[in-house]
């Protein structure tokens, strides 16, 4: 491939532009924000499922009381009605009487027991309020964890979206100036090498691989026209000659 010296040269401003580029995404992607929301987004992950069976369980032992309590009730209704059929007179009969006193102080004991389970209950509710309640403090103090690093990252991200933006704007004013042909050429070898298709040959060495041209490359180099596009034998980029090259 041949083309003008000029339009070779411009690779290496494309190039530049092209590592700007790289390096601009580079440091979007490492912004520690990310790696910060990532890690706060796992604990609230995992808090929020302890906040959920916490409130399963105190919801749970709501409707536990709440049934105990009703049970509690029941017998303290029957215990009432059979003293006031003690109290009344109405039974008379000495074994209806023993059975009727057997039966209250029967009642009397499941309702202890019963007051009992609703106490044991009220305790565990009460444990699982005040776990939702540290669960739902601490919730909230990741979110606002979260959304102070996701502020401080749209911010920095914003900043590089701007400079990148304006850096692919003067790309593109380059790239428009190059050949198709040799903008083809740029365009494919960057892809295989890393993001660099074009480096300057310094010295007789290539500043893509950074290792030196042999003396038979450089006396092909030498020996070629200036339009004549060449590649580095050891990376295959395009190596761009100037001033310094010291062909």
């Amino acid at each position: 491939m041949n083309a003008a010296p000029a339009d070779q040269i411009r690779l290496l401003d494309l190039q530049d532009l092209d590592v700007r580029l790289a390096q601009l995404a580079h440091k979007r992607a490492s912004l520690p924000e990310h790696a910060e929301i990532e890690s706060l987004t796992k604990d609230l992950t995992q808090l929020r499922d302890l906040l959920v069976a916490a409130t399963t369980e105190e919801s749970d032992c709501a409707r536990e009381q709440t049934k105990a309590e009703q049970d509690v009730d029941q017998v303290r209704q029957r215990a009432a009605r059979d003293q006031k059929r003690l109290d009344s007179g109405a039974v008379s009969s000495p074994k209806d009487l023993e059975n009727l006193q057997k039966e209250i102080a029967s009642l009397a004991k499941r309702q202890g027991d019963l007051e009992d389970v609703v106490l044991e209950v009220m305790e565990r509710r009460e444990s699982a309020q005040e776990r939702v309640a540290e669960l739902t403090e601490r919730v909230g103090s990741v979110q606002s964890k979260i959304d102070d690093a996701t502020g401080r990252r749209d911010a920095a991200t914003s900043e590089f979206d701007s400079e990148a933006a304006n850096i692919t704007k003067e790309r593109a004013l380059v790239a428009g100036s190059i050949p198709a042909d040799l903008l083809a050429l740029y365009d494919k070898v960057r892809a295989k090498q890393g993001g660099v298709g074009a480096a300057k040959l310094h010295q007789r060495r290539c500043e893509g691989c950074r290792l030196e041209l042999d003396i038979t490359e450089v006396n092909d180099i030498k020996a070629a026209s200036p339009d004549k596009v060449v590649r580095c034998e050891n990376c295959s980029r395009i190596l761009v000659r100037t001033s310094e090259s010291g062909l």
